[in-house]
């Protein structure tokens, strides 16, 4: 708000002077001169102000949010539209697909299509985790952005049987 002006009383005293008093917010007068009217004006302008604070407060949260949700929508909408113009489905004739959050290398007879189960080459935290030897995942996308080395999908993993 900047400096705040400094006012006082003004209204007269008993030696007929203006009263030299300060006062602050919304009063119009000092404690020794205000009427019942000047402090229920004053009271009023306070409430009127702190509500239209709050008010304003509510607003610009409001419209913040809404700002926010815009920018995220416009985000995801940006990344499908960049996923789109970047995503690779080929690679010198193999088929690319993402199995969880990475992706590999198809070469084998037909096409892979999202919930096929693959047998993934084993790699050394595989080793440590579901030891030797290739691991099964599920093909979660068509295609990738990544851009680096990919490994090849071993195979197909065998159907599970039901138990009967």
């Amino acid at each position: 708000m900047g400096t705040q002006e400094q006012r006082t009383c003004g209204r007269p005293t008993r030696a007929g002077k203006p009263c030299r008093v300060r006062i602050y917010g919304s009063d119009v007068a000092c404690g020794t001169h205000a009427t019942d009217e000047d402090r229920a004006v004053a009271a009023a302008h306070e409430r009127g102000w702190s509500e239209g604070y709050e008010q304003g407060c509510k607003s610009g949260a409001s419209s913040a949010q809404s700002e926010v949700e815009w920018l995220k929508r416009r985000v995801k909408e940006l990344e499908q539209r960049l996923d789109v113009a970047t995503r690779v489905y080929e690679i010198a004739g193999d088929q690319v697909v993402e199995v969880g959050r990475y992706a590999y290398r198809w070469r084998g007879s037909g096409r892979l299509e999202v919930g096929d189960r693959v047998l993934l080459p084993e790699n050394y935290v595989s080793r440590m985790k579901d030891g030797p030897g290739p691991t099964v995942g599920v093909v979660s996308a068509l295609g990738t952005t990544y851009r680096g080395e990919l490994s090849f999908i071993v195979g197909r993993a065998p159907v599970a049987k039901a138990d009967t």
